[in-house]
């Protein structure tokens, strides 16, 4: 088996990662990847040696991942396309503040234009939003993102 320059390269950040989470990566249970090649035996076994279970999606089952593939599209597309993260704190900070707006006013389409967090609010109609003439923004995750909001 041909062990690619790709292959290595991804080997060597899996040790680069195994090492920046030190006792922490004992904490997960489970490394789930594809079976794209460049996920040799020998990228597995720096998880396997760190106590992780690494499991690899069937063959031939392009929806097995598809949750985390639209999570990870959303994120790289509303966010991470659009902000230079400068370190691990940094990107803590940013993903917890598209969080509160992904939850707390980001429309959602398959809940009548709603975030999720908002089961207490009232659904106002057309005619009952038209008096409210005064719209404030607001900036988030650091200014990439506006929020808008009725002025009382």
């Amino acid at each position: 088996m041909e062990f690619s320059a790709s292959a290595a390269w991804a080997v060597q950040q899996a040790r680069n990662l195994a090492m920046e989470l030190e006792g922490r990566i004992g904490a997960l249970g489970f490394l789930i990847h594809d079976r794209d090649p460049i996920f040799t035996a020998a990228f597995d076994e720096v998880f396997k040696v760190e106590g992780l279970q690494v499991v690899r999606t069937l063959p031939q089952t392009p929806r097995m991942n598809a949750l985390c593939e639209r999570v990870i599209g959303t994120l790289r597309r509303e966010l991470l396309d659009r902000v230079l993260i400068l370190g691990e704190r940094h990107l803590a900070m940013v993903l917890g503040e598209y969080l509160n707006h992904y939850n707390g006013h980001r429309p959602h389409r398959a809940r009548r234009q709603r975030p999720p967090d908002a089961e207490c609010q009232p659904i106002g109609t057309p005619a009952e939003l038209n008096h409210l003439r005064s719209i404030r923004r607001r900036p988030v995750v650091t200014g990439v993102i506006n929020e808008y909001h009725h002025a009382a």
